[in-house]
């Protein structure tokens, strides 16, 4: 039963959305994990820390991974080592502080990572096949007026 089965008639339609806002979503990123895990033999999360890496091609320190993939240092840590061990990311020292290392793609990794990426944008752009470029367009703006209204409401809460 998905997110979307949940709701009945009676319940307000902005929840509905919600509800099937959710349901694609878990069903989009389902089909993404499973088609790395058979094409790549990777995870989503070793995955996301890659695209993290290539968008700083310097590297990142370990923290700031973190805040970008909104996980725990521990997370962070378990992927890196498991890619380094790979040959897909090296560390290398940040000057002026020992304690701490930045991470950075190989030249392998980053290989690696575009053929993963050229096909993700490809599952991604089947997954919304069924929809023309203007409904896409569409959705695209109605959404972006969800995401302002609710950074706009939390914003406003008291800290």
């Amino acid at each position: 039963m998905d997110m979307e089965a949940r709701a009945h008639s009676e319940h307000p339609e902005a929840l509905r959305l919600w509800l099937r806002m959710l349901t694609c979503t878990q069903l989009v990123e389902k089909e993404v994990r499973s088609r790395l895990r058979e094409q790549f033999a990777t995870t989503l999360p070793r995955f996301d820390l890659m695209a993290q890496l290539e968008r700083a091609p310097e590297g990142l320190k370990m923290n700031e991974l973190s805040r970008r993939m909104m996980v725990t240092g521990g997370n962070v840590t378990g992927i890196t080592d498991q890619l380094a061990a790979e040959g897909l990311v090296d560390r290398v020292d940040v000057e002026g502080d020992r304690r701490a290392w930045r991470v950075r793609l190989t030249p392998r990794g980053r290989k690696l990572f575009h053929e993963m990426a050229h096909e993700h944008e490809r599952w991604i752009m089947d997954a919304f096949a069924s929809l023309g470029e203007k409904d896409i367009a569409t959705l695209y703006r109605l959404l972006g007026k969800v995401k302002d209204g609710a950074r706009e409401q939390l914003a406003a809460q008291p800290s």
